[in-house]
């Protein structure tokens, strides 16, 4: 039996690397070899957890981890068509039938082979450029959930936008935000690294809320405004919330004008410290924005073009025989933006 290594959930806090039997393709599928997988904070939820629920006794199920994955296909099944040993290929790690991929499926990407059933180009598999550097096409799958929020968003050429959380999904809603000729994208984050990566990749400005009034600085950088009673706002038509912390709902709260809109696309935590007349006063809309119902491979081309650019999100590489150390950099606050996982040529 051929065997392979994969990462799994182990105790609280802590992965298994683990040797499983390495998949074998039927005639329908299509067998992956993983070149470079992301780690997404899904993953180190699941690991915050020690797995998934396996009943109602409290009881947690290991699971396999890894949901941004990007290889070469080393096998065929003989009724696959589109797909040829040696193609290089981005995943819809929902594009299965055995379950997401990573999130609570049979399979996870952070595994030295990942088998994609019923195998069709399009639909669970794309093929990228081989000038594309796999680290990179990894990041196929987060895009693929910034460019869905950019999509809910309706950003216009004319339209000033603020993007808060300077994470991979706010870095990359920025990059979505200028490639469709947005007029004016501000970055906010309390991280001044991170706000210089957000310059980097083409933020028009920034703001260090820690140091900065956000209210005031959107008001210098977008202009005056008014809410519906007539009290003066920023001109900032559209808030990204790429964060997640109660604070950036209420700063939206505090700036907005009449008619602004706020896309959700973080993971919300509860609060009760939302000012709903806030929202009324400035009749804001609020967009929630999930995953990627179109977008997975929508992103991939211009991915592919515009590589050198999205390679700056990516803050460390690690090598999959590091793996442990590479969940410790994305679990630790501040320590990293984007974290790859790579595996040997």
């Amino acid at each position: 039996m051929a065997t392979m290594r994969s990462v799994h959930t182990g105790a609280r806090n802590e992965i298994d690397v683990v040797d499983v039997e390495r998949p074998a393709p039927g005639p329908k599928d299509a067998l992956v070899r993983i070149r470079a997988c992301g780690i997404c904070g899904t993953d180190t939820f699941f690991l915050h957890l020690g797995g998934t629920p396996a009943g109602t006794d409290g009881s947690m199920r290991s699971l396999p981890l890894g949901h941004e994955p990007a290889g070469e296909i080393v096998e065929v099944g003989a009724e696959v068509s589109g797909l040829k040993v040696g193609d290089r290929v981005v995943v819809n790690p929902q594009g299965v039938p055995s379950g997401i991929i990573g999130c609570g499926g049979a399979h996870g990407a952070l595994s030295e082979y990942l088998i994609i059933e019923d195998a069709e180009v399009g639909r669970n598999l794309a093929v990228f450029p081989d000038h594309v550097p796999f680290d990179v096409a990894a990041l196929n799958e987060p895009m693929a959930v910034a460019r869905h929020c950019v999509n809910r968003s309706e950003a216009g050429p004319a339209d000033k936008v603020v993007v808060f959380g300077a994470g991979p999904i706010g870095l990359g809603a920025t990059i979505w935000l200028k490639l469709r000729g947005v007029e004016h994208v501000v970055v906010a984050d309390v991280i001044p690294e991170r706000l210089e990566t957000a310059l980097a990749v083409g933020a028009d400005a920034v703001i260090n809320s820690t140091q900065e009034n956000v209210t005031e600085r959107l008001t210098e950088l977008h202009g005056r405004a008014a809410n519906a009673l007539g009290q003066d706002r920023a001109g900032t038509d559209i808030y990204i919330d790429a964060a997640g912390a109660p604070a950036v709902f209420q700063a939206t709260v505090d700036s907005a004008k009449w008619g602004a809109r706020m896309v959700m696309v973080a993971v919300q935590k509860k609060s009760d410290a939302i000012d709903l007349g806030g929202m009324l006063r400035s009749e804001l809309t609020l967009i929630a924005s999930q995953g990627y119902p179109t977008e997975i491979f929508e992103v991939t081309a211009e991915l592919a073009e515009h590589h050198e650019r999205f390679a700056r999100l990516i803050s460390h590489r690690v090598p999959f025989d590091e793996v442990e150390r590479a969940f410790g950099l994305a679990m630790t606050p501040g320590a990293a933006e984007k974290v790859v996982v790579t595996f040997d040529s």
